[in-house]
């Protein structure tokens, strides 16, 4: 078994396989200097200084040994050849595969615009992205130069918290009128925007942005269309990501805005499949869903390995998903898009536990908590077994939410 990617999704299969009963030779083929590593603290405990690099480490490279799977870092696949069942490497030589895992992530979209490319713009991805915008940041501490974050979705949010734990002055651009515009509630995008801005983070919403300021040292500032130029010691790209799909669409796998897998991770080709941020799975209904998660790369790995070994292990879990920003801790369950009621309950004026409801058509279709784990908890309780409060029940704190569930 040849696993393409050394993450999350493909440290998952790896294991997977072989606790599933796979004997022969596993091959796990990452194209970083590292070996699997948790890429939530990047933005946060990582990039604020908290956390060593061995704590960081998912799997050291002596545990994947003793399990029998075989790490390669630095080791970036070119091609896959699925006539003969080999994939290329990038220093020629060629590995032989029954099953092929295809792990290969996500990149961060870059910004198409002049300048884009000085010194000090830096996306958010991987370790050495992280150790970048650290080093960068923690000089614009010390000449006290502002950082500005380009996008005002997870990562950047992320980043502008942690940038003023550091003590840096921070801007956050937004193209779209309100935070997190895609995914929460507008009622949950304010309470996001108060928060920030208590923290003393600069938002600007509707931000157009013609260009990167630049001189010989790099960024200077960040130019926006009316003219204004924002002064930036460094500027953090945090505008999406786009699914490493190219591999699979160069062999002719099928592809839409990533690669195509069914519930339990199988491509168009009966032995390749593949998990994690690389994919958009099908649905019952014939849409696409892609998830860029924790849990979703560890499902589908899983997934993704029970099918090598001739196993069907759909999944079909209720999405969760969270962020750390400060000191509160958003917990998402569900899919909210296309909601067209909501409900609160618990005290957002406070702040100290409360969780947004999302009703579509008169069913719960997804339940955003903020420092409250056991709302969240129960959402996805409700949600895995179809169950729905009305909006008035969900409103109503004195209910207790998790008696339906025995109903």
């Amino acid at each position: 078994m040849v696993i393409v990617g050394a993450g999350q999704a493909g440290l998952q299969t790896a294991e997977a396989l072989r606790s599933g009963g796979f004997e022969g030779p596993i091959t796990l083929l990452g194209d970083e200097p590292h070996g699997p590593y948790h890429r939530p603290p990047l933005s946060k405990a990582w990039l604020a200084g908290e956390m060593d690099a061995a704590q960081l480490v998912m799997r050291a490279p002596e545990m994947l040994a003793k399990k029998g799977i075989e790490l390669r870092t630095d080791a970036a696949v070119q091609a896959i050849d699925r006539a003969h069942k080999t994939v290329q490497l990038a220093d020629g030589s060629r590995l032989p595969y029954s099953g092929l895992v295809l792990a290969t992530g996500a990149t961060p979209r870059a910004l198409p615009l002049p300048g884009a490319d000085a010194a000090g713009v830096l996306p958010l991805r991987s370790r050495a992205d992280a150790s970048a915008i650290a080093e960068r940041m923690a000089g614009c501490v010390e000449k006290n130069l502002p950082v500005v974050v380009i996008g005002g979705g997870f990562i950047g949010l992320e980043v502008a918290a942690t940038a003023r734990k550091k003590g840096a002055r921070v801007t956050v651009l937004e193209a779209a009128p309100r935070l997190l515009g895609r995914v929460l509630a507008p009622v949950l995008s304010d309470w996001y925007a108060e928060l920030h801005r208590s923290h003393g983070v600069e938002l600007v919403f509707g931000a157009q942005i013609a260009a990167i300021d630049t001189d010989a040292n790099g960024v200077r500032g960040v130019k926006l269309a009316d003219g204004q130029v924002l002064p930036a010691g460094l500027v953090v790209v945090g505008i999406g990501v786009s699914a490493n799909d190219a591999l699979a669409l160069q062999a002719g796998l099928a592809c839409d805005r990533g690669i195509v897998v069914d519930a339990c991770g199988r491509t168009s080709d009966p032995h390749i499949v593949a998990a994690g941020d690389c994919t958009a799975r099908r649905l019952p209904d014939g849409t696409l869903l892609r998830l860029e998660s924790v849990q979703n790369a560890t499902e589908q790995g899983k997934s993704a390995a029970a099918a090598l070994l001739g196993q069907d292990r759909p999944f079909t879990a209720t999405p969760w998903f969270w962020s750390d920003q400060y000191d509160r801790k958003l917990q998402m369950a569900g899919l909210s898009t296309g909601a067209d009621r909501w409900a609160v309950r618990g005290d957002m004026a406070a702040g100290t536990g409360f969780s947004v409801y999302h009703f579509k058509d008169g069913r719960l279709i997804a339940v955003d908590s903020v420092n409250a784990a056991k709302d969240h908890l129960q959402a996805r309780k409700l949600l895995d077994a179809g169950v729905s409060p009305s909006t008035e029940q969900a409103a109503d704190g004195g209910v207790d939410l998790g008696s339906l569930l025995s109903r």
